[in-house]
């Protein structure tokens, strides 16, 4: 025990196991509260379909040479962020068809550019890290956690700010319409917010993986509560547990962060739905 309390020790006397900590809670945090809107709007996708974006503009970042690709990758996800929404609207292209053609889009032309114009010798493990996140979230510097935690207050902001509208577009979209509250307004701010969240999650668990920070934490607090703020609430707690446990299981086990992180997330919620099911065998 005293062998584990040492390297334990030891681990966090580095700045870089605080830094993805900070991150790593940050960005699970941001992940919860869209998640519930996401998966309650049946658009629980939009975050695989941003990511494959992200993707491709992180291959663009990388052939021009830039040190810091956030300043082209943040403002091509909102973009198509934006693009998605309203091509998601049009009666000819549904929600689900929008999201494939984004997704499997941004992704083909990453990797071939990637192919066609290499700015390493090891392409294979670029797109490894790009697509699972490998250790990316390891070697993070004290500019990039700064950044995270700027972009995180304005998720945050913006959601506590607008949280009434956003529950309200949840649930009745057509009656926001019907009052004259410009429902398609706050659809977009979900959308950019969620741009965000995609791009902040990149560095943790991966392009591939992103849609397991959106979508289970909000799936396993629906086992249990039915309001929406419980639901929010509890899934914002789930998130930030399994996010600072699969860090620390990655750490000390030596296992891929995001792979760890995703493992945990799904554990937690088959014990959700134990729960659920215990607790309406016990009403009954």
């Amino acid at each position: 025990m005293s062998d584990f309390a040492a390297k334990l020790q030891l681990y966090f006397s580095y700045p870089f196991v605080w830094y993805a900590l900070i991150v790593g809670l940050l960005i699970a945090l941001c992940s919860s509260l869209l998640g519930v809107t996401l998966v309650l709007k049946r658009f629980s996708y939009i975050g695989d379909g941003l990511s494959h974006v992200a993707f491709g503009a992180m291959a663009v970042a990388g052939i021009a040479g830039l040190t810091n690709d956030m300043y082209v990758v943040l403002p091509i996800t909102v973009i198509s962020a934006i693009l998605l929404l309203r091509t998601g609207q049009n009666a000819k292209i549904n929600g689900d068809a929008a999201i494939a053609m984004i997704s499997v889009g941004a992704l083909a032309v990453g990797y071939m550019m990637m192919n066609l114009f290499p700015s390493s010798a090891n392409i294979s493990g670029d797109v490894c890290t790009t697509l699972f996140g490998s250790t990316s979230i390891l070697t993070l510097k004290e500019t990039d956690v700064i950044v995270c935690i700027v972009m995180s207050i304005i998720v945050i902001a913006a959601f506590l700010l607008f949280y009434h509208k956003i529950f309200a577009v949840t649930f009745d979209e057509n009656f926001m319409k019907a009052a004259g509250v410009k429902a398609n307004v706050y659809n977009l701010i979900i959308a950019v917010i969620t741009a965000f969240i995609i791009v902040l999650a990149m560095n943790l668990v991966g392009s591939l993986l992103i849609s397991a920070l959106i979508i289970f934490p909000a799936l396993s607090a629906m086992r249990l509560f039915r309001s929406f703020r419980s639901v929010v609430i509890c899934s914002a707690c789930v998130s930030v547990l399994c996010a600072g446990a699969g860090i620390f299981t990655s750490i000390m086990a030596g296992t891929p962060v995001g792979s760890t992180i995703v493992v945990t997330d799904i554990i937690v919620f088959f014990i959700f739905c134990l729960l659920s099911l215990f607790t309406r065998r016990k009403t009954n």
